[in-house]
């Protein structure tokens, strides 16, 4: 049985390829119109269903590049910048000095000597 993802997929899929088709048959032969009782017999109206089929998906190409761009301006100008990193440094060595003092010497861990790997 299809999971609730793939039945959406698979609608999102069927859509898409039936708009496409449209808009190649449309693009190439709008003649066609005619069965929604469009007339475009007219070479005037032949031209404003041509300028239109490529007019708005270049509208909504160019909408959705804009509100991409806007929303990255957005993002970085709301967020804050980082930390300097010689600011990060200090931290984290001001906190491996508390660590360090804290311990006392003797419950210090003593590094094991680190052996030779064998070749194999």
């Amino acid at each position: 049985m299809a999971s609730k993802d793939q039945a959406i997929g698979g609608v999102i899929f069927i859509v898409c390829a039936l708009v496409g088709i449209f808009y190649v048959v449309t693009l190439f032969y709008p003649n066609w119109l005619a069965v929604f009782g469009l007339s475009v017999d007219d070479a005037d109206v032949l031209s404003n269903v041509r300028f239109w089929i490529i007019a708005v998906p270049v509208l909504i190409a160019f909408i959705a590049i804009m509100g991409i761009g806007a929303w990255i301006g957005w993002t970085m100008a709301t967020t804050p910048p980082p930390k300097p990193i010689e600011e990060i440094t200090s931290e984290m060595e001001t906190e491996e000095k508390k660590t360090t003092e804290e311990k006392p010497a003797e419950e210090a861990p003593k590094e094991e000597p680190k052996r030779p790997e064998k070749k194999k």
